[in-house]
């Protein structure tokens, strides 16, 4: 099942569309308008958008609970459609809703997965998933007496059970503590290492910044963009300057590249310039020119939070 796909794409998406069915009159919701992408083999791909945006239809498209009205989606070179068996066993779906019963242990949560999958009692790897992602010790402990971290990284391993080369993580870091993403973010970058595929959504955009190689936004049912990260994150041209001087300003300092400039202090100044019209020290110039003296300077470079909030802005204006 871990053979590498017939293309190197783990999952390859053409001319997705999904129309909900009206709920009276009408022609009902159009959730997916086409989307087309593929996510490359071996890597941590991030699939960002607004609430409401697609991504859970896609995801649901991909885990076969949705059906898709046209288009055609591949996991691992098998058509959802044609080869939905295979298709479904190359894919581990990690849900943001927690859902296991309380009632059963870690291990055996994994094991009632793995018989529903058909894997034969010698094959499972309850234990070895267990030790993986760090809950060997809450073995026997009832899934209900799990804190949120544990619960989320039981449903890690539930979506592992069946050796899927591709694993969709949605929202997975919602509603936990920072100390818990941080272990969540080790995990993920350790099973990429190993070797499986990550499909990451998430509204930590930091969180997509620091693990993904490359991100997809989907906004009102259209991709957006389809960018590596560092280049979706090259597209802000936006720089800020914090600034210190030496007495109370009142008159903003006057320079072309200068985008916005406002008085955050009695005597602080941001200022937000455009980086392909202007430098760090031509601004500096045009302040000390208005006869302040500089006593602090700190910079901010653009992220990919400024990119993500201009591009969806843009597909708004434009929709």
């Amino acid at each position: 099942m871990n053979t590498a796909p017939q293309s190197n794409a783990a999952i390859s998406i053409r001319d997705l569309v999904k129309r909900y069915a009206p709920a009276g009159s009408g022609e009902g919701k159009l959730a997916l308008k086409g989307v087309s992408f593929d996510v490359p083999e071996g890597g941590i791909f991030g699939l960002l958008g607004p609430n409401g945006a697609g991504k859970s239809t896609l995801i649901n498209i991909l885990a076969g609970l949705v059906r898709k009205t046209s288009g055609t989606a591949e996991i691992w070179g098998f058509d959802i459609d044609r080869d939905q068996r295979n298709a479904k066993r190359s894919i581990g779906i990690v849900p943001q809703e927690i859902v296991f019963d309380p009632f059963f242990t870690p291990f055996e949560v994994l094991e009632n997965q793995a018989g529903l999958y058909g894997i034969a009692k010698h094959l499972r790897r309850s234990e070895e998933l267990l030790r993986a992602v760090h809950l060997a010790d809450k073995r026997d402990a009832y899934a209900r007496t799990l804190s949120g971290g544990m619960k989320r990284r039981l449903l890690i391993a539930k979506a592992l059970v069946h050796q899927p080369p591709v694993l969709v993580l949605d929202e997975p870091t919602a509603g936990v503590d920072v100390e818990l993403r941080r272990q969540l973010w080790d995990l993920v970058t350790e099973m990429n290492r190993e070797g499986v595929t990550i499909v990451l959504t998430t509204h930590y955009l930091e969180e997509a910044e620091e693990l993904c190689d490359r991100i997809a936004i989907i906004n009102h049912g259209e991709l957006i963009t389809n960018k590596p990260t560092r280049e979706l994150v090259g597209m802000a041209r936006e720089k800020i300057l914090v600034l210190t001087v030496d007495r109370d300003i009142t008159d903003m300092p006057n320079h072309p590249g200068v985008l916005k400039c406002e008085p955050i202090g009695e005597r602080q100044l941001e200022i937000t310039y455009d980086k392909d019209r202007s430098n760090a020290g031509e601004i500096l110039s045009a302040v000390q020119a208005q006869g302040f003296a500089i006593v602090d300077v700190t910079t901010r470079e653009a992220d990919l939070e400024d990119v993500f909030v201009t591009l969806t802005s843009q597909a708004r204006a434009a929709a």
